[in-house]
């Protein structure tokens, strides 16, 4: 069984093979392994720590090309299901001059949005360690039910929860509907990632300390906020501080705020005292703010996470 069970979406990222312009002036397209979800499964297995990606994609070849990647890459695929009834989800990402995206997504419905309850193999989910979702999957039934049933699983087994919101607004009927589906998930989760935008959409608060005291629940143990290039912020119930981020070339930010949720993820399981210790999670965040950093100098997502090898070059450089 693997330590991490990631839960969601799996997806094609089609990213134009030159940056700066929209996708109407893209000459072309390199085809990529993504989605939030798959990506973080995909960090994890590079950076050391078993994993496995529970969802759905077509039986096409796309869906297909999935599965090879995620095995390819270390990620237990072992409850990934193949649907004849829909496609695999793709997205065209467009790459503004400073890595910066826009997304046009194609799932009418797509395979991962027919995920149901009776798929989600609950076993598999007891035997991790932890559980990570994101909102993606809980847009719309059956998917959001499958989600649901695998995190009252984990809760029930007394697993941790971890989750990032992973605010796409163009997937949600409305704006209203996204911080409803959002905030129904945010008080079921130990571990949370959002980044400075997703908080102040959540709370119209545009300070992410008062956003965050708005957001507290009991069972959560530690909120990290991204703030892109600039670092991040972990805060705890007994602490709060942040962490300046690495300057590097960036080409492509598909993926960055998922290599830093898999380190992140890796070392709050290989410390388990970590949200009682300041000095710990400033160093946790050093090492996924790194690995974010190192994402974003390659195009696409899972073609860019780093090895374990690759992150402690980058630190020593």
């Amino acid at each position: 069984m693997p330590t991490v069970v990631c839960h969601g979406e799996l997806l094609i990222d089609f990213v134009p093979t030159v940056s700066g312009v929209d996708l109407i002036e893209a000459p072309a397209f390199k085809k990529a392994a993504g989605g939030g979800v798959a990506n973080v499964s995909v960090g994890l297995a590079r950076l050391g720590v078993s994993s496995g990606f529970m969802g759905q994609v077509g039986d096409d070849p796309f869906g297909h090309f999935l599965a090879q990647t995620l095995e390819e890459k270390g990620v237990d695929t072992s409850t990934l299901c193949f649907s004849a009834e829909a496609r695999t989800m793709l997205a065209f990402v467009a790459l503004k001059a400073d890595g910066e995206r826009d997304f046009i997504f194609y799932r009418n419905p797509s395979a991962d949005m027919l995920y149901r309850p009776d798929q989600v193999d609950q076993d598999y989910v007891r035997g991790a360690t932890l559980l990570h979702v994101s909102s993606i999957s809980t847009i719309s039934e059956p998917a959001r039910g499958a989600t649901l049933l695998a995190i009252e699983t984990a809760r029930a087994a007394g697993r941790l929860v971890s989750f990032d919101p992973n605010l796409r607004l163009n997937l949600w009927p409305s704006a209203d509907a996204a911080r409803e589906g959002i905030l129904r998930l945010w008080p079921l989760a130990h571990i949370i990632k959002a980044g400075d935008e997703e908080l102040t959409f959540l709370t119209g608060e545009t300070d992410y300390h008062k956003a965050a005291e708005r957001l507290w629940h009991p069972e959560l143990k530690v909120l990290l906020v991204t703030h892109g290039r600039e670092g991040s912020t972990y805060i705890t119930p007994k602490a709060t501080g942040s962490v300046a981020g690495f300057r590097v070339a960036s080409v492509d930010t598909t993926g960055a705020g998922d290599g830093f949720m898999a380190a992140a993820l890796k070392g709050l399981l290989e410390h388990a005292d970590a949200t009682d210790n300041p000095a710990t999670l400033a160093e946790i965040c050093r090492y996924a703010n790194a690995v974010g950093a190192i994402t974003t100098t390659e195009r696409g997502g899972i073609p860019a996470l780093p090895t374990v090898e690759a992150v402690e070059d980058f630190l020593r450089g």
